[in-house]
C-alpha cells in the first residue's frame, strides 16, 4: 500500500527526475524558434509542487495528492506544465478521500487524471504527452484486472508509457522527420520513472541536471575535472589567463609530468597536472599562457587547448549578476503590488508582453495589468491569477497573446469566484493589439468577446527572430544562430540581416487588399536600423498602405509585423 509520505516522496523524486534531464527534454523540440522549451515548463510546473510537499507532514494520499495538483496548478507554465498539472489534478480527485492506495486504487485515479487532462484540450492531438498518458493508463487498467499489487502497476505504468513514448514518431510525421519523439511524452516518463524510483527501490532521484546528450563527454568531464580540482582556488585572481588543455602524451619522451607541474608553478598559480598511459590534463592561471603551451609539446601533442580572461569573465559576470539582482527585485516589487482589489469597474484588461515600449503600447490601449512573458518566458496560472485578481472590475479580459499561454489563462476562470474572467484567445502580440481595439464600451462583455475574437483572426502576424537550434523544414536547413522570418508561424525564409528579412517578410505578406503594417521592433535593433525597414516597406507596400512604426523592445523578437 501507498501511504501519503511515500506518496509525497515520489512526486518529489519526479520532479527531481525531470529536472535532471530537462535540458534533455529541451533538445527534443524541433521547430527553431526559441520558445519556452518543455523540458523547462514541465519541471517548473511540478517543481511547484515540489516545494510545496515540503512542508506537508501527512500519511493520507488523497491531502497530499491534493495539496500538489493545487500547486502544480499555480504553477504551470506553457501548454505542456498545465496539461500535466490537469493530470494530476484528476489523479488526486480519483484519490480523495482515501489515506492509502493499492495498485487497482492507482490505476483508477490515473484514469481520471487522463479524462481531465484530455477534456481541457479542445481538439487533442494523438503522438503527444496525452498519448502517452492514455497508453500508461489503459496498460495499469489492464493489470490491475488481476493484481493489486501498486508496485507491479506502477512498474506497468511506466513500461507502458516508455512503449508509448516511443510510437510517438509514428503518429506525428513531423516528429519521424526530425527522428524524435515528443518532449512532453518523455518528460511524462522521466516523472514516472523517478516516482518508481522512490515506490519501487526506495531510492529518491537527486536534482541534478545532465547535458541534453544524457552523457559527459570526454571535454565535458575535462572540463569538470578542472572546475572540480581548481574550485579552492575561484575566490581570488591573482593570474589573468586561465588556461586549460590535454596533451597527447609522445612514447618517445621520458618525462615525468611532475617535471611539468614544477615549471607551470613558476608561471603561476592554481596548477592542476592529472595524468594516466596516453594523456596529461593541464590547468594553470597565468599571465603566460603562451609559455606553458610551448613546455607543455615538449611532452606531446595538444588534444584541446582553452584560454579564458578571467579578470573579464568576472567583471562581465558581475554585471550580469547585478542585472539579474536588480530584474529580480522588480519583479519582486511588481508581484508584490498585485494585491488583490474590489471589483468596482466594469470592465479591466490584463494582457501579456515582454518590452518596455511593447508594455506602454498596452497600458496606452487601456490594460489595467501587464503579465511580463512571452516567447520563451511562459508565466505560470498563479501570475496570470494574481493580475486578475488586482484589477478592479466586474468583468476581466485577459490577453494572453501567445499560443503557449492559452491554456494557462483558461485555468483562472474556476479559480476566481468574485468577477467574470473572459480569455481572448491571442496568439500573437499583433492579434493582442487588434482585440484591444476592437473593444466597445457600448457593446456587452459576451458581444465584445465575439468581437474581440473576430478581430484577432483578421490579423496576419509576421515574426523574424533566430534559430535556437539546427533544424530542417522540407528543402531548408536551418542552422542555430541564422535568423529566419515566420509567416503566420510558418517559417519562410532564413537571412543574414533582420532588416532584409522583414522587407522580404512584408512583401509576402500584404497584397492589394493590405490597408495597415506596423512594424514592432525590438531589442539588437537600432533606431536607424527599423528608420530603414520602415522607408524600405513603405517604397514596397506604396502610399495605399499606412506603415507604422513602434519601438516594442521585445526580447526574442527582432521585428512582429502586424499586417491588417
Amino acid at each position: 500500500m501507498i501511504n501519503g509520505s511515500c506518496y509525497k516522496n515520489a512526486l518529489i523524486s519526479g520532479a527531481n527526475n525531470i529536472i535532471k534531464h530537462k535540458e534533455e527534454i529541451n533538445s527534443l523540440n524541433i521547430f527553431p524558434v526559441p520558445d519556452g522549451d518543455t523540458g523547462t515548463n514541465m519541471s517548473m510546473t511540478i517543481s511547484g509542487a515540489s516545494e510545496a510537499l515540503e512542508s506537508i507532514d501527512s500519511q493520507s494520499v488523497s491531502e497530499v495528492a491534493s495539496a500538489a495538483a493545487s500547486a502544480m496548478l499555480k504553477s504551470a507554465r506553457g501548454n505542456s506544465g498545465v496539461i500535466l498539472s490537469l493530470l494530476f489534478r484528476g489523479i488526486a480527485n480519483g484519490m480523495k478521500g482515501k489515506d492509502r492506495i493499492d495498485g487497482k486504487d492507482f490505476a483508477a485515479a490515473l484514469r481520471e487524471g487522463v479524462t481531465t487532462a484530455y477534456k481541457a484540450v479542445m481538439n487533442p492531438t494523438e503522438g503527444t504527452i496525452l498519448t502517452v498518458a492514455r497508453m500508461a493508463c489503459e496498460a495499469g487498467e489492464a493489470a490491475a484486472e488481476t493484481e493489486d499489487d501498486p508496485i507491479l502497476i506502477f512498474g506497468t505504468v511506466c513500461s507502458a508509457a516508455n512503449t508509448a513514448l516511443d510510437s510517438t514518431p509514428d503518429m506525428l510525421p513531423v516528429l519521424k522527420k526530425a527522428g524524435v519523439v515528443d518532449a512532453g511524452g518523455r518528460g511524462l516518463c522521466d516523472i514516472f520513472e523517478g516516482m518508481l524510483s522512490l515506490i519501487r527501490d526506495g531510492v529518491m532521484i537527486e536534482n541534478k541536471t545532465v547535458s541534453a546528450e544524457g552523457k559527459d563527454s570526454k571535454e565535458e568531464s575535462t572540463a569538470e575535472f578542472f572546475r572540480n580540482a581548481a574550485a579552492e582556488f575561484d575566490s581570488v585572481i591573482n593570474f589573468t589567463y586561465c588556461t586549460e588543455f590535454v596533451i597527447g602524451k609522445d612514447t618517445d619522451v621520458t618525462k615525468s609530468s611532475l617535471e611539468l607541474k614544477a615549471y607551470l608553478e613558476t608561471l603561476g598559480d592554481c596548477v592542476v597536472v592529472a595524468d594516466d598511459d596516453d594523456i596529461i590534463k593541464v590547468h594553470v592561471h597565468t599571465e603566460h599562457p603562451g609559455k606553458a603551451i610551448e613546455e607543455a609539446l615538449t611532452f606531446g601533442q595538444l588534444l584541446t587547448v582553452k584560454i579564458e580572461n578571467m579578470k573579464e569573465q568576472h567583471r562581465k559576470a558581475a554585471e550580469k549578476y547585478a542585472a539579474e539582482k536588480a530584474k529580480a527585485e522588480a519583479e519582486e516589487k511588481k508581484r508584490q503590488s498585485l494585491k488583490p482589489v474590489a471589483p468596482v469597474d466594469e470592465t479591466g484588461f490584463v494582457s501579456v508582453a515582454a518590452g518596455e515600449g511593447m508594455i506602454e503600447v498596452f497600458k496606452d490601449l487601456g490594460c489595467n495589468r501587464i503579465v511580463s512573458g512571452g516567447q520563451s518566458m511562459n508565466p505560470s496560472t498563479e501570475d496570470i491569477y494574481a493580475a486578475v485578481m488586482a484589477t478592479p472590475a466586474k468583468n476581466v479580459f485577459v490577453l494572453p497573446n501567445n499560443k503557449n499561454i492559452i491554456l494557462a489563462a483558461q485555468q483562472v476562470i474556476p479559480m476566481v469566484t468574485d468577477r467574470n474572467v473572459i480569455i481572448i484567445p491571442t496568439k500573437t502580440i499583433p492579434q493582442g493589439l487588434v482585440s484591444m481595439i476592437a473593444y466597445s464600451d457600448d457593446a456587452s462583455p459576451e458581444l465584445n468577446a465575439e468581437y474581440m475574437t473576430s478581430a484577432a483572426k483578421k490579423v496576419s502576424t509576421g515574426q523574424v527572430t533566430y534559430a535556437a537550434r539546427n533544424s530542417e523544414f522540407g528543402n531548408t536547413r536551418i542552422r542555430e544562430g541564422e535568423i529566419i522570418a515566420l509567416n503566420n508561424g510558418k517559417l519562410t525564409h532564413k537571412d543574414k540581416d533582420p532588416v532584409h528579412a522583414v522587407v522580404k517578410l512584408a512583401r509576402e505578406m500584404t497584397n492589394r487588399d493590405t490597408s495597415y503594417v506596423t512594424i514592432i521592433y525590438g531589442e539588437g535593433i537600432t533606431d536607424a536600423q527599423a528608420d530603414a525597414a520602415l522607408q524600405t516597406i513603405q517604397s514596397k507596400v506604396g502610399s495605399n498602405v499606412e506603415v507604422s512604426l513602434i519601438n516594442g523592445g521585445q526580447p526574442i523578437y527582432y521585428f512582429i509585423l502586424s499586417v491588417e
